[in-house]
């Protein structure tokens, strides 16, 4: 374990000016904080923030940055405040240390929601300083290299699991490839147990047959370059098996014709050395035809820069060189952490000039719930990338698949929903088209446009799903305010009632719902709450009013006759003292043909005679009862009839379609959306009839109408 002492050596020795007195007090409160706690390898709990502290300095990272790492579990695992950090050590390290802990003592319903939770904590913190991703990163990083400890497998496999969605492609946005490396090496064993064993085994064959062309590759650069007196290191050294496996997985690429299971790197002194070394490159080796990749004058979005090419060297072998400066190989390693020494406009604090982590920032705006921001998240980081270009020549990074809708939300948000064509190197393409390295794309708009829902199935930018899926939400939204409002202003109108919108706010405030009335409406709309309920709640005495009864909650006493009985269904046929209830799967009416099958603990369920459900009786004749309705009281009870319909998607469509209801004294009592597009959408309604003929009747009004394309009675 790393003394006292020797931390502080280690960070003045890249840093004189340190502030040593607050790191020897964080030293001390995070030992004393900790305490007795063990870790599961049995060792104190004190040395993971200590050996989080000593990865950081290797990193050459600033005091506070230290400072947090020795804190960063207190809040989280000890009697340690928020208050108590920020007392001591100052606002800029409390606000770090807690960007770095987890949501510990809130409920989740499920292991993922608390996941993305604590995602969205971590993701705002770095947000407004990046050095708490690179404390996280650090923190990873030492639990992987200890994850052996653990003995559960399962709990290896969720940790691993995790590392690979969310910190490795964290670790490689900040231009981290050193550590993102170590992290997928450490977790695909736990994930990928059988897979990991495989490549190793077949690895450490190739390598024994090949170690011999390493060394002659090396040697044949060297002297290459000494004979064009270009100043070079060249290093080459094995490939990471994760990056090996991905590229089998994902591009189809067979172990055995990987240009790259050694990774050959030439370090030069400046650009211009580069590209002198690559000509000379492929003057000796012939080059390989499309796998020359400029990322000098292309660089990566986190910073990288280097040239790489595939040439035909030694023994016919396909090998990659990468050649970069000194410099360029600093920063390819180490990241964001090394930019910071050698970019004068660079600042740790400053975490939303990354374009990537903006468009982050954008999908946690948009996402409806944690899953769907983790979801989104994990698109936006996981996909390799092409580049493009807008006509102006800026450059627009997307992943791999990118149509040109992602490349114009790419460009701004209002860009994407008002898209409706593009044009790739000057040529009109349509919005699905996909989008290659190079290509230089305009976008063309036009303030009538809104997004279609149909553009989520061909998108695959998280920003671009996000924003598509939020308009859709937005639009339904709209659309069920002004449905409910319909309805509730029809069942004012049925009981003779005055509809007031200060009525509808006094519902809401009885409901406790925010939003108002508009919340109302939407509930109303989208069928979680019923017109019924909202009217008893503003009317109480109409909770005493016996008219309408739905059969489908009623439980009978069939000892009782129908004649005056109230809480009887019009049915011949009963079997004294068992529960009867309508059967919500066929929803039987009066007119239809009917059959009764006694269910033991539910009583007697009723069916139509054609309802798919009784299949399953077939065998069971003794279930069965003979039923048929009586004939109607004057004063009959409402039923749910059920009727499925496409109607256009124009402006007044199911205002007419529920004045046609009402006309033909029906009432809607729940709606659902099942399908919508640009000119139809499909709806399901439950409506309250007398009988078969009253719901016919409604049917065919409806079908006459000029808004209804299809209408037919539902079974299901």
């Amino acid at each position: 374990m790393i003394r006292q002492f020797e931390l502080v050596d280690m960070v003045k020795a890249y840093d004189p000016d340190i502030d040593e007195a607050r790191l020897n007090r964080a030293y001390v409160f995070s030992m004393k904080a900790h305490g007795l706690q063990k870790r599961a390898s049995g060792d104190p709990y004190f040395s993971h923030p200590l050996e989080v502290a000593g990865i950081l300095t290797e990193m050459q990272l600033d005091c506070d940055t230290i400072v947090t790492a020795l804190l960063h579990d207190t809040i989280e695992d000890t009697v340690a405040t928020y208050e108590q950090i920020e007392e001591l050590f100052g606002t800029d390290i409390a606000k770090m240390v807690d960007g770095v802990t987890k949501l510990s003592e809130l409920e989740y319903t499920s292991e993922t929601s608390k996941q993305a939770e604590n995602f969205r904590k971590f993701l705002l913190a770095m947000s407004n300083d990046i050095r708490v991703l690179l404390v996280k990163l650090a923190d990873r990083l030492h639990n992987m290299r200890t994850l052996h400890y653990i003995k559960n497998p399962e709990k290896r496999a969720r940790i691993s699991r995790e590392t690979l969605d969310i910190y490795a492609p964290l670790a490689e946005r900040i231009g981290m490839q050193e550590l993102m490396n170590e992290l997928e090496d450490l977790a695909f064993p736990h994930v990928y147990p059988e897979a990991h064993e495989s490549i190793m085994k077949r690895l450490d064959y190739l390598y024994a047959n090949t170690e011999n062309i390493r060394d002659e590759v090396i040697t044949e650069l060297e002297k290459i370059f000494a004979k064009n007196f270009i100043d070079a290191e060249v290093i080459g050294r094995r490939k990471q098996p994760y990056s090996i496996w991905k590229k089998i997985t994902y591009r189809n690429v067979s172990l055995e014709n990987q240009a790259d299971l050694f990774a050959f790197r030439v370090i030069v002194d400046d650009v211009g050395d580069c590209y002198k070394a690559l000509g000379v490159i492929h003057q000796v080796w012939q080059a390989v035809p499309g796998l020359l990749k400029d990322y000098i004058s292309m660089p990566k979005p986190n910073g990288y820069q280097s040239i790489h090419t595939v040439v035909i060297g030694p023994q016919r072998k396909r090998i990659e060189v990468q050649i970069r400066s000194t410099e360029m190989d600093i920063i390819a390693e180490k990241g964001v952490a090394a930019h910071w020494r050698y970019k004068n406009d660079a600042s740790p604090k400053d975490g939303v000039h990354y374009r990537w982590l903006r468009d982050l920032l954008e999908i946690l705006e948009h996402a409806a719930d944690p899953e769907e921001f983790l979801e989104h998240t994990k698109i936006a980081m996981y996909q390799n990338q092409v580049f493009c270009f807008t006509p102006k020549g800026e450059l627009i990074n997307l992943p791999s698949g990118s149509t040109v809708v992602d490349f114009a939300y790419a460009v701004h948000t209002i860009i994407g929903e008002t898209c409706v064509g593009g044009k790739v190197n000057g040529e009109p393409v349509q919005l699905k088209r996909i989008l290659s390295n190079g290509d230089q794309v305009e976008i063309l708009t036009s303030k009538a446009q809104k997004p279609h829902k149909s553009w989520e199935n061909f998108v695959v930018t998280g920003k671009a799903k996000a924003a598509i899926r939020r308009y859709t939400r937005q639009q339904q939204k709209q659309e069920y305010i002004r449905l409910g409002e319909e309805i509730l202003k029809h069942s004012f109108e049925q009981e003779n009632r005055e509809y007031t919108i200060k009525s509808i706010n006094d519902a809401a405030n009885k409901l406790t719902l925010d939003g108002g009335a508009s919340t109302v409406f939407e509930k109303v709309g989208s069928g979680e709450i019923s017109d019924r309920k909202v009217l008893e709640i503003i009317f109480p005495r109409l909770k005493d009013k016996k008219e309408i009864k739905k059969a489908s909650s009623i439980i009978l006493d069939t000892k009782r006759t129908h004649k005056g009985g109230d809480n009887q269904l019009p049915i011949k046929g009963l079997t004294p003292g068992l529960p009867v209830h309508i059967s919500k799967c066929c929803h039987p009416l009066p007119g239809d043909r009917i059959v009764g099958i006694v269910s033991e603990g539910k009583g007697i369920m009723v069916h139509t005679i054609d309802c798919e459900a009784l299949d399953v009786y077939t065998e069971a004749p003794e279930a069965w009862l003979d039923l048929s309705w009586h004939p109607k009281d004057e004063d009959s009870e409402i039923f749910i009839g059920r009727a499925d319909m496409t109607i256009k998607h124009v402006p007044g469509a199911l205002a007419s379609v529920l004045s046609i209801i009402a006309q033909d004294d029906g009432n809607v009592s729940n709606i659902k959306f099942s399908e919508r597009s640009a000119d139809i959408f499909r709806i399901e309604l439950d409506l309250e009839v007398r009988d078969a003929k009253h719901l016919t009747d409604i049917i065919s009004a409806l079908r006459a109408s000029k808004f209804v394309n299809t209408i037919e009675r539902a079974f299901t």
